[in-house]
């Protein structure tokens, strides 16, 4: 395919339909966090009626073996299927993402369940490498990042839209039903792919060894450092939003759902909004981007304890982090030299690494006892971590030699 050939309207379609895909992720992904309760009353009832609580950290399992399949699959499949036509990919995985989304709506039991996830979470990388590669081609050279944060759109818009309309129809009418949304989406995700995306060649006779190259590369570790750490700081705080409003600015907890949504509409317009940045200067992006998710958590610990302020804020940190994701989704792709496809799908492995760092710690500083607004301290820090990173692996490009370019006489 040569994008310059494409028109402007093939290209959104084609950008669109990605998104449509990247938008059931961020619903799979996130609407269970509201459904804990309700998931735990269904598939643990003897423990649920002895310890609701008890009962709702193991439902909780299912988070973690979702983020499991996405730290594991997204290197593996990547990977093995870097030799096959890109666009044929991308239907083959949303059509895993349909099918095993469907899996966790009729499986009667826990553990059952539990595999569902599991297997849900292992295309959810390779679903975003992949298409990142597909958009960033689509687009055509200079607007690289711009294509990749169309993608992403659909999952921050997930967070606006997706997880509130989730959440309240799996509370109605049953949990299930909002994973029963999610599969629909995927299944319109597919049908969009096989029509709107077009053609694009993987790389005939790459091998998963090959592929396996990448992990050769410095850069390449230092950037997932970025992600893991760096962008762990947003989880930290994303975590623990809802103690933040309730416990901390004293509101009541029907104010929780607003905070989060003004924390997407926040994360959507940043991550437009990076991708041009990171289109004009990637690396300023990804260092000024760094600095200022430590700023504003610093912000968000001094000034979280009135609710317009703290609300504010959180809109503001929803727009910087976001601004991160593009940057270090193309920071990767550049850095990866021949191993694009499973480069780009580990990026989100190290943002699940993260995830889950990010949440640990600022759990252990809650528990410590430093209050609700020590996990924003920690997230200023994971970020100040991440930009001394970011800038350790500048220094060291920086210091490589030169390749000596032989022009023909």
């Amino acid at each position: 395919m040569n994008p310059s050939t494409e028109s402007r309207g093939a290209a959104k379609r084609a950008l669109l339909s990605l998104a449509i895909g990247s938008f059931g992720i961020g619903m799979t992904e996130f609407v269970i966090m509201g459904l804990l309760p309700d998931i735990a009353s269904d598939l643990l009832p003897a423990l649920s009626a002895t310890s609701q609580e008890d009962a709702i950290s193991q439902a909780g399992w299912l988070i973690s073996l979702y983020a499991l399949g996405v730290v594991i699959g997204a290197p593996t499949i990547a990977g093995f299927v870097a030799r096959y036509p890109r666009h044929r990919v991308m239907i083959v995985l949303a059509l895993a993402l349909t099918v095993f989304n469907a899996l966790t709506v009729v499986l009667p039991t826990f553990e059952l369940v539990g595999i569902s996830r599991f297997l849900a979470g292992l295309p959810h990388g390779a679903y975003f490498g992949i298409g990142a590669l597909v958009a960033a081609d689509v687009m055509g050279p200079g607007n690289r990042a711009k294509g990749v944060a169309f993608i992403l759109t659909g999952l921050t818009v997930a967070n606006v839209v997706g997880v509130p309309l989730g959440t309240y129809l799996g509370q109605e009418f049953g949990w299930r039903a909002a994973f029963a949304v999610v599969a629909l989406v995927f299944a319109l995700a597919t049908l969009c792919i096989t029509f709107f995306v077009p053609k694009h060649p993987g790389e005939p006779g790459r091998t998963m060894r090959q592929e396996l190259g990448v992990f050769r590369i410095r850069q390449v570790w230092f950037t997932l450092g970025v992600g893991a750490i760096g962008f762990g700081g947003f989880f930290a705080v994303y975590s623990y939003i809802a103690p933040l409003v309730t416990e901390v600015a004293g509101s009541p907890a029907w104010v929780v759902p607003i905070v989060l949504v003004l924390m997407g509409l926040g994360m959507t317009a940043g991550n437009l909004v990076g991708g041009h940045l990171a289109d004009i200067d990637l690396r300023r992006t990804l260092l000024y981007g760094l600095a200022a998710m430590a700023l504003v958590f610093a912000m968000l610990a001094l000034l979280s304890f009135w609710i317009v302020s703290l609300s504010l804020i959180v809109l503001i940190v929803g727009f910087v982090s976001s601004v991160l994701s593009p940057t270090i989704q193309t920071r990767l792709m550049d850095v990866a030299g021949d191993n694009q496809s499973i480069a780009s799908a580990m990026n989100h492995s190290a943002l699940n690494i993260g995830n889950s760092l990010g949440a640990f710690l600022g759990g252990v500083v809650i528990a410590l006892g430093w209050g609700f607004t020590a996990p924003a301290w920690t997230g200023a820090a994971l970020a100040i971590a991440g930009l001394l990173i970011a800038l350790l692996s500048y220094r060291i490009e920086a210091r490589r030699p030169a390749v000596p370019v032989l022009v023909a006489s």
